[in-house]
């Protein structure tokens, strides 16, 4: 496979791993952790989640999905540039 392939993915991977980063941190605690010791833990809930916080879920298992693609691909063509011997 080509470099630029290589290169696609370090790109992809980089991109995805900051955006994965962010949707994380975006996440609602869900129990008394470290998150109340900040001030976290003071905000009122209300019957459910919302459809920000379903959609953020969605967003950041689509993002994991693609950011794990990533690895595979890269671990992949790793595995064939040095079968290849180049």
């Amino acid at each position: 496979m080509p470099i630029w392939f290589a290169y696609t993915l370090i790109v992809l991977l980089s991109i995805t791993s900051i955006l994965l980063t962010m949707l994380i941190l975006l996440h609602r605690g869900k129990g008394g952790g470290l998150s109340s010791m900040f001030g976290g833990g003071v905000s009122s809930s209300l019957a459910g989640s919302s459809v920000a916080e379903k959609n953020l879920d969605r967003y950041t298992v689509l993002v994991g999905i693609v950011w794990f693609a990533c690895i595979v691909g890269l671990g992949l063509w790793l595995r064939l540039q040095m079968a290849s011997g180049a």
